[in-house]
């Protein structure tokens, strides 16, 4: 048995990663330190300690830990430990968004520029994130037309060129008609242009124009002037500062009660190209320099676009550390900021009254949905747990029911959950809904920390009075006060409107009412997506599942192989074996008992 005492004693006074996990070995916490032996300790130590913390500590069941050199290789495996497990008490960064990115594959012999909302290390410069795509397509665009390079998806030989090249807008890659050293001047003076090189890329078009027209080459000449005001439109479509910086991330916080937002100013050549940010949940207990560090570690782990310069208003305790692991994958020297005076601040400060912006934005459009939702519904309370539930099934068989849940305004698709029916037989969905309302609530009234959480505020039913009535048997039976009301759809399986218990319809808004019909779909989609999974699971179903040691692997390896159950009874038992993992013993057990 883990006596935490005693290995505590153990703790060396070196620097390493430490692993907190709880009673079912579920790892809640990753933390590094530069000497675990004191770090640990501070955990058990009878001190002062923010609700967050007291919480993980009360769920510590074990630790172990990994001792490494130094802090920089310790703040690497931290990283990776995080990122891989992904515990619940880590600043963890999460997004519903994906913003998108313009893409230059430099590996490739005669690169092409895209967009992409996916980033991976595969060697392609990635340029943004572009908070508005309309940005990032219109930055393409302009690309595509002042650049003769290739925008077909994958190069290959062909016949002849594309129509592309018939109308000067490539130089024909794929026929051989221009040279990797000329192709890459285009794509070099793009990059300097999304980096927001902008002056060194004007400067050289000048010295061009003038070259081609001190040799009569107006045409050309003329192509490059237009190129030159072209970039100069761009340029100054982008400039929102003055910053004398080049390339930097700048990084604002804000606070409430609810949630924690961070913005990130992306700002290149002393001009914003993007920005973008991120919300965290339960964190208003820790300190921000602690939230920063969390969060740059985390974005900076695989993202290819590390800036030289990272400006925040904290100062790290660890800032060095994560310092030296930036450089060493940049390649070159990267420092963390705190600026105290100047323009530089003024950026910070910038960053940090947009976060709170964003953050208040948020939350008046969710405190808006809940506040018109408890007017509506005449509730006492705000609506912030708000559950519903939909049958699925066919004609009585593969009866299953799913649930969601709208938390805060928002609907959390990790908090669907879905049900096998158990005790009711034959077509007869109000019972259904019934049985499934009554197994859920039970799950919070026996263990209100388990993975339901707590009761919800309100039920919606998916569907009229029916539903409603039987949502309400089965609040009634654990003798409960949870107020329902149902989603009504017309003709077009459109929801139309909510209904109380008196079959009265409710007037809400548009707005409202487009968020009640996203939440009525997704209880919908889980629970039908539940339902063809059991249904195509009973569809393959064979007479291989009741032979033991033969699991899903070598059914479809045998079936690959014969093509079907009749076809492997007249098997010979060395064709059997042919199968890997398939022996002489597993092939008799096979054949005797199919035949």
């Amino acid at each position: 048995m883990f006596n935490i005492e005693e290995e505590l004693k153990k703790l060396p006074n070196k620097p390493g990663v430490y692993i907190m996990r709880d009673k079912n070995n579920t790892i809640i916490y990753v933390g590094k330190a530069i000497s675990l032996k004191n770090r640990v300790r501070q955990y058990f130590r009878k001190t002062e300690k923010t609700a967050r913390i007291e919480k993980m500590v009360s769920l510590i069941d074990h630790f172990e830990y990994i001792v490494v050199d130094n802090e920089a290789e310790a703040l690497i495996l931290e990283c990776n430990l995080i990122k891989k497990n992904r515990p619940k008490f880590n600043v963890l960064l999460k997004d519903d968004k994906t913003y998108p990115y313009i893409k230059v594959d430099v590996k490739s012999e005669f690169p092409g520029v895209v967009i992409t909302r996916r980033v991976v290390n595969d060697g392609s410069k990635y340029f943004g994130p572009y908070a508005n795509p309309g940005a990032a397509k219109e930055m393409l665009d302009f690309i595509k037309q002042r650049y003769k390079i290739r925008q077909c998806k994958v190069l290959k030989d062909r016949q002849r060129p594309c129509l592309n090249y018939h109308i000067n807008r490539c130089l024909g890659p794929c026929m051989g008609y221009v040279k990797n050293e000329e192709y890459r001047k285009q794509i070099n003076e793009i990059i300097d242009l999304l980096e927001g090189k902008t002056e060194k890329v004007l400067k050289e078009l000048t010295e061009q124009m003038n070259l081609a027209s001190s040799k009569l080459d107006f045409e050309k000449a003329a192509y490059l002037r237009d190129r030159k005001q072209a970039i100069e439109r761009v340029s100054e479509k982008q400039k929102v500062s003055n910053i004398s910086e080049n390339n930097i991330d700048v990084i604002g916080i804000a606070k409430s009660e609810l949630e924690v937002c961070i913005e990130i100013f992306f700002v290149r050549g002393s001009k914003m190209i993007g920005r973008e940010h991120y919300f965290y949940k339960d964190l208003k207990d820790m300190e921000d320099k602690e939230i920063l560090s969390g969060f740059i570690k985390q974005y900076y782990l695989d993202n290819p676009n590390i800036p030289n310069k990272i400006m925040i208003r904290e100062e790290l305790e660890d800032r060095e550390a994560i310092e030296t692991w930036l450089s060493t994958i940049l390649g070159k020297k990267v420092e963390i900021k705190s600026p105290k005076k100047g323009e530089k601040l003024r950026f910070v400060e910038m960053a940090e009254i947009n976060s709170r912006v964003t953050l208040e934005n948020k939350e008046k459009d969710k405190s808006e949905i809940l506040l018109e939702l408890k007017d509506v519904l005449n509730l006492e309370h705000l609506p912030r747990k708000i559950e519903t539930f939909d049958i699925s099934n066919i004609s009585g068989e593969y009866m299953v029911a799913g649930m969601c849940v709208m938390q805060d305004g928002i609907i959390k698709k990790n908090l669907s959950r879905r049900f096998k029916i158990k005790t009711v037989y034959g077509q007869d969905d109000p019972k259904c809904m019934e049985e499934v309302v009554e197994r859920r609530l039970k799950h919070s009234i026996d263990n209100p920390n388990g993975g339901f959480g707590k009761l919800p505020d309100v039920i919606l039913a998916d569907g009229g009075i029916t539903q409603i009535r039987a949502t309400q048997n089965a609040i009634n039976k654990l003798n409960l006060n949870i107020p329902v009301f149902g989603m009504v759809k017309n003709d077009k399986h459109q929801t139309r409107a909510l209904m109380d218990e008196n079959r009265k319809e409710l007037e809400i808004s548009e707005n409202l009412m487009n968020i009640i019909t996203r939440f009525q779909d997704t209880v919908h989609d889980t629970a039908i997506t539940y339902h063809r999974k059991l249904r195509d699971k009973q569809i393959t179903k064979s007479e291989l599942d009741e032979i033991e040691g033969i699991g899903e692997v070598k059914k479809k390896a045998l079936l690959k192989k014969f093509g079907s159950v009749d076809n492997i009874k007249k098997a010979k038992i060395e064709e059997l074996m042919e199968i890997k993992g398939i022996t002489k013993e597993l092939s008799e057990k096979i054949l005797k008992r199919l035949n």
